[in-house]
């Protein structure tokens, strides 16, 4: 594959390496002299020293025949107009674009970014199970679906424990896949399983109703006593 990386700080180096190493045809371009002379002299004569979000600079690369283009830069916008221009004027098949602020992930799709990556996001993916107010973890997005895959980890208190699935009221449109238990036994629920605490609950659910399956799956019992 012929793959187009623009910024060559950390990310770009490491991924640019990892890609070089497994073979791929790799271009890399970066503003920065120093780090273009960095890239050179370690993994070989694969920088370019432009502005990848110039039409210009991405003609002379070739995006044209590129099959990936990605784009990692510090800057979200800079990220933004790079797989724009790649995608809307060299007509590339698949763009991926790095999120400093996952906040952004919305517009980067509603204008046609194929791919987002914010790794904000994926800290918070392997600590929200420990953090009460996000419990709801986002596995998957179903590309041009509106839809999620999603795990929620049922906390001992949520007022669902000891409920059949078939008794849940879930916001429309949500539905329960899979359910690992404790053990590591993963179940195919039907509507008369019954949800156990600490049973990791697998969903699909739209965008929009994620707030609302939050609160189905992890709003504790009101205390009758």
């Amino acid at each position: 594959m012929y793959i187009i990386i623009v910024g060559g700080g950390k990310v770009g180096y490491y991924l640019a390496k990892q890609l070089v190493e497994d073979g791929h045809e790799v271009l890399v371009i970066e503003k920065d002299a120093a780090k273009c002379q960095q890239i050179t002299d370690e993994l070989g004569d694969i920088a370019l020293r432009a502005d990848g979000c110039e039409g210009v600079t991405l003609e002379a690369a070739g995006t044209g025949r590129a099959d990936l283009f990605i784009s990692v830069t510090g800057d979200d916008e800079d990220n933004l107009v790079a797989c724009q221009v790649a995608k809307n004027k060299f007509d590339v098949r698949r763009t991926v674009a790095r999120l400093n602020n996952p906040k952004n992930e919305v517009i980067f799709k509603k204008l046609g970014i194929d791919t987002t990556v914010s790794s904000t996001a994926l800290i918070l993916a392997n600590i929200e199970q420990e953090l009460p107010s996000h419990p709801l973890i986002p596995q998957l997005t179903i590309k041009g679906s509106g839809l999620e895959i999603v795990e929620v980890k049922v906390p001992p208190s949520s007022a669902i424990v000891g409920k059949r699935i078939g008794e849940v009221l879930l916001p429309q449109q949500c539905l329960i896949a899979l359910i690992i238990d404790e053990e590591g036994v993963p179940r195919v629920p039907a509507s008369d399983t019954t949800i156990r605490a600490g049973d990791e609950v697998v969903a699909v659910t739209r965008r929009e109703s994620k707030d609302a399956l939050r609160l189905v799956l992890a709003t504790p019992a009101r205390d009758t006593g």
